[in-house]
């Protein structure tokens, strides 16, 4: 049976609820992120129009041509592999980064968004399944690299995300999930700093990671249906 958009989003909005109240966490600490890739933006103002703001695409060029047709007052996330010849359109299209996992990134972003005068909210992209062909800093220099990104002006570290290996059962991803929330929670006694934002889990695990501590869920084949690489 096929849903309409109106039904997947409803139906996923019901899901977080019931999956936040099966943890003991408030429902409203735990926000969705449309992954928007290869949707026209048709598609995604019916989800505005049902309230939807946080979205997230993981291509720089698809974000220029489709940000600007969208109504003002959203957030966009960039949740993909950033090289650094993209960071200046990075910077002018996206209200966060979610995938910075090297310094020689941060510096570019930071460059960027001197240039053009506004601070960006990053999150560190940590590697937890230590996947070679998957981006993420080694979860041993999560430390390094968020002290030595504090140095920087324009940089606003708000959090961490990962993408764990991928396997049929859910379930698999737990440990991975709660290997993250315990980087985060170390890196906040050592910092000081307030790393809220734990973005992990996707379509068919994103129950498990708000079990785990998770408050942005990546969500897009839920939403829209596949909709290839």
């Amino acid at each position: 049976m096929n849903l309409s958009l109106e039904q997947n989003y409803q139906i996923l909005l019901d899901q977080i609820q019931k999956a936040a109240e099966k943890a003991g966490r408030d429902p409203g600490s735990i926000r969705l992120l449309a992954v928007s890739k290869k949707v026209e933006p048709e598609r995604l103002r019916i989800l505005w129009n049902l309230g939807q703001r946080c979205f997230g695409e993981n291509r720089v060029q698809e974000a220029r041509v489709k940000i600007p047709e969208m109504p003002t007052g959203g957030e966009w996330h960039f949740i993909g592999g950033l090289q650094t010849n993209k960071a200046r359109e990075a910077v002018e299209c996206f209200d966060v980064v979610e995938s910075v996992d090297r310094m020689e990134l941060a510096l570019e972003l930071e460059k960027r968004a001197a240039v053009a005068g506004k601070r960006l909210k990053i999150l560190l992209e940590v590697n937890v399944g230590g996947e070679a062909a998957k981006h993420g800093c080694p979860p041993e220099k999560a430390a390094e690299l968020l002290a030595a990104v504090g140095q920087l002006g324009r940089l606003e570290v708000k959090g961490l995300m990962a993408i764990p290996p991928f396997r049929e059962d859910p379930e698999t991803a737990r440990p991975f999930f709660a290997q993250l929330k315990a980087i985060r929670d170390r890196l906040e006694q050592s910092s000081g700093l307030d790393l809220a934002e734990l973005s992990m889990g996707m379509s068919h695990d994103f129950p498990i990671a708000i079990a785990e501590g998770a408050t942005l869920v990546r969500i897009g084949t839920a939403l829209f249906g596949s909709r290839g690489p």
